[in-house]
């Protein structure tokens, strides 16, 4: 007997990209994944999965992508400066992760 497994498209329609901020402003890291069943979406940060649920600055939007509100940047706390992933997972499927993104803060 031969095993047919069928092939379920499952990738990402947008990737995060490198972004330049300033401190106090909004960003938008962009993430979008393709599944039948709809991936559940979560962001690293420096290879450490970010708490969303409790985070009020950042939040995760519809599509997946990551807002950052009121960036943080001072000498001794650079919170939301570093390196970000997208993780999407679909229980049957597995796990997708994005190319790493460099959120930067510019200095004054």
């Amino acid at each position: 007997e031969s095993l047919v497994r069928t092939f379920t498209p499952f990738y990402f329609l947008v990737e995060p990209l490198d972004v330049l901020s300033v401190r106090g402003a909004s960003v938008i890291m962009n993430c979008s994944a393709h599944c039948e069943t709809p991936p559940k979406i979560e962001w690293k940060k420096d290879g450490t999965f970010l708490n969303l649920v409790s985070d009020d600055r950042r939040q995760l939007l519809p599509d997946g992508s990551l807002l950052i509100n009121n960036v943080v940047h001072s000498k001794h706390n650079k919170p939301d400066e570093g390196y970000y992933q997208c993780v999407a997972t679909v229980d049957s499927l597995g796990t997708i992760v994005s190319r790493t993104a460099k959120l930067t803060v510019a200095g004054k």
